[in-house]
């Protein structure tokens, strides 16, 4: 088993580094004392960069522009954007880019994908449903009147919303199907409210009223939307371990720094046996997200379908991250919730992503359903 990366992902990775190592992870008001959103916005400046860079076309095919990379690079560059907290729509627009590219006509691929890799269009995706814990494709109805759609229903904590150009929205139809809708943000019928997530950051809340679209606008091809979900839940992963791996980083030096009795407390034993448990988890972590990400990439068949590989992931990503802020805080001592220290920062980005397209438990069922469906021989 070979778990090199190619030079080509190895590339994308250092050229997100050199993108990303400009960015302060407080450059925007602290969640912790701000009552509404950090921004009103994504950083544009950062997203200018990361097209610049080929780091926006990355996942797109060389036909639309792109460097015809796969999820793993994908997920490289998010883990990259995770460790300074980078707030752009990185994950969601090339999910939503990927998800075009392989179920979308080819006439609306050619329109949409080379203004996505030149940065000129911010994607994004409702993948949280009514509530957060129902399946997003049961928020939506979408019909067919004639040769349009129209959709009513509703979707939370839609993240990046305000920001992008197109949202992805996933709806059912009267006979049980699950289509994708291309959704312009400013759209007749379509009606944004704003949310704010745990991060601070600004998400909105998408009530859609008799929306018509067009043919063109709406993925009806079989799998579209369970693709996008899967590679919307294996980024969530990547951003949790790029994220865990700097908060970790951040508790070494400080308690490699910090003395007490004439000692660093890194020499006691009980913070260094606290700190090598939440260095396994994100070892596990890393694991299983490269796994899943794998079986993504590749197409490659295993005992379970792919979605059994996704869920171990995020049950990982999800716990993972959760113990290694919490005993990063913990080691920090009052330090950690200090607002002028990024570590709170991190925290509540890691609560966000834990919860996000489901916590561990919602998983953990999922993983025990695919089990049942598919025994093991």
């Amino acid at each position: 088993m070979d778990f090199t990366f190619t030079e080509e992902q190895q590339a994308a990775v250092e050229a997100a580094k050199a993108v990303f190592s400009g960015v302060a992870p407080d450059a925007v008001p602290s969640p912790a004392l701000t009552p509404g959103a950090v921004s009103e916005d994504l950083d544009r400046p950062l997203w200018s960069r990361l097209a610049a860079a080929d780091l926006l076309s990355l996942v797109i095919s060389p036909a639309y522009g792109g460097g015809g990379l796969d999820p793993v690079a994908l997920c490289l560059v998010l883990r990259e954007s995770a460790r300074v907290l980078a707030r752009v729509p990185l994950l969601e627009t090339g999910a939503v880019a990927m998800t075009v590219e392989r179920y979308a006509p080819r006439e609306k691929a050619a329109d949409l994908l080379p203004r996505v890799a030149r940065g000129e269009l911010v994607l994004t995706a409702a993948s949280q449903g009514r509530t957060g814990h129902d399946p997003a494709e049961r928020a939506v109805t979408a019909r067919r009147d004639g040769t349009t759609w129209i959709l009513d229903g509703l979707q939370t904590a839609v993240p990046w919303a305000h920001g992008a150009d197109l949202v992805a929205v996933p709806a059912h139809t009267p006979e049980g199907n699950t289509v994708l809708a291309l959704l312009p943000r400013t759209h007749d019928g379509l009606a944004l409210t704003a949310q704010y997530s745990t991060s601070g950051e600004l998400l909105a809340e998408l009530t859609l009223d008799s929306v018509r679209l067009d043919d063109a606008d709406v993925i009806d091809a079989e799998g579209a939307w369970e693709w996008l979900r899967q590679l919307l839940t294996t980024g969530t992963c990547a951003l949790a371990l790029g994220l865990g791996e700097a908060v970790l980083t951040m508790t070494s030096q400080y308690t490699g720094k910090r003395e007490q009795f004439g000692h660093p407390v890194a020499t006691f034993q009980a913070v260094a046996v606290q700190a090598a448990d939440r260095y396994i988890d994100l070892r596990a972590m890393e694991a299983t997200l490269w796994q899943a990400a794998w079986r993504l990439a590749s197409g490659a068949e295993g005992a379970l379908p792919a979605a059994g590989d996704i869920a171990v992931a995020k049950i990982w990503a999800s716990e993972g991250v959760r113990r290694v802020v919490q005993t990063a805080q913990h080691l920090h001592g009052g330090f950690g919730a200090d607002t002028d220290y990024p570590l709170h920062r991190y925290h509540a980005w890691a609560k966000h992503l834990e919860l996000s397209l489901g916590p561990a438990a919602a998983h953990e069922d999922a993983l025990g359903d695919l089990l049942a469906a598919h025994p093991l021989g």
